[in-house]
């Protein structure tokens, strides 16, 4: 069954989120409190490029199996380290299509956007990370880890333990995409 491990949020800019009990997720802005949630895009480089695109980034999902696979290659984190809102688990994120439909507790529905594309932020945090994050696969194609971006279709609260439910979107499936 897949779960919520941890909830994070951040009133301002910084890299890492600070994990709370709870978060409560608004319909087509994001998580209250944090400085990526809007109907417009707030991350820095995409405002610089043009203020007025659709905020595909509101809420940010990272499976905690991420976590041990970095702990084996000497990467210790904590839950909020990356920037995720949401931190799961026993749901392969990275594999969902573009649109699913991502139910957690009674209320809360997200659809997926696409991936998270990290940038050099992640490099400051801890040296050699991004290259763990993003790299080239065995077909050529770029790998991203860094979780996955949804917008908000219903709110609610949400907090540790919370149900995960997936649902996929009519065939065919698009893969994800950076966003």
């Amino acid at each position: 069954m897949a779960s919520v491990v941890s909830v994070a949020r951040h009133q301002t800019h910084d890299f890492s989120k600070t994990v709370v009990d709870r978060i409560e997720i608004i319909e087509n802005l994001g998580v209250a409190g944090d400085a990526h949630a809007g109907v417009t895009v707030k991350h820095r480089s995409r405002v610089a490029v043009d203020p007025s695109q659709p905020n595909l980034r509101q809420v940010h999902l990272i499976q905690r199996e991420l976590f041990d696979e970095l702990a084996d290659k000497g990467f210790e984190l904590k839950a909020g380290d990356l920037g995720e809102n949401i931190l799961t688990e026993g749901l392969a994120l990275l594999d969902l299509p573009t649109d699913t439909i991502l139910t957690i507790g009674p209320d809360i529905r997200l659809k997926v956007t696409g991936l998270r594309n990290p940038c050099a932020q992640i490099e400051r945090f801890r040296t050699g990370l991004l290259k763990e994050l993003v790299y080239p696969g065995d077909d050529g194609a770029i790998v991203r880890k860094a979780g996955i971006m949804t917008v908000v279709l219903a709110g609610g609260w949400v907090q540790p333990g919370d149900r995960i439910e997936a649902e996929l979107p009519p065939l065919p499936h698009r893969p994800l995409e950076r966003v």
